[in-house]
């Protein structure tokens, strides 16, 4: 494990309010690459996939570096424009 793991793991048991936002943040994080992942192998670039939006390059850029608070409706229209579906599970 590495030294940043086993200081993040430490921190979390110590701080609450860093483990809340980690997780937050990861799980936007996430998202993003998730995104990211499914428009290169559609073998999109971020400027297509805009087009097809009918948006703008940056607001791709945006919602795969930082995907925090994106609506359920826009995965919903960039699954669609990748030619996916969107599959959410809750565990």
């Amino acid at each position: 494990m590495s030294d940043l793991k086993k200081y993040i793991i430490k921190r979390k048991k110590k701080d609450k309010g860093f483990a809340k936002g980690y997780n937050e943040g990861y799980e936007q994080f996430k998202v993003g690459v998730m995104l990211k992942e499914a428009r290169i192998c559609a073998g999109l670039t971020q400027e297509e996939l805009a087009t097809k939006l009918h948006t703008k390059k940056t607001a791709i850029s945006r919602i795969e570096n930082h995907a925090a608070d994106i609506k359920l409706s826009t995965l919903e229209r960039v699954a669609a424009a990748l030619g996916k579906h969107l599959k959410i599970n809750i565990v």
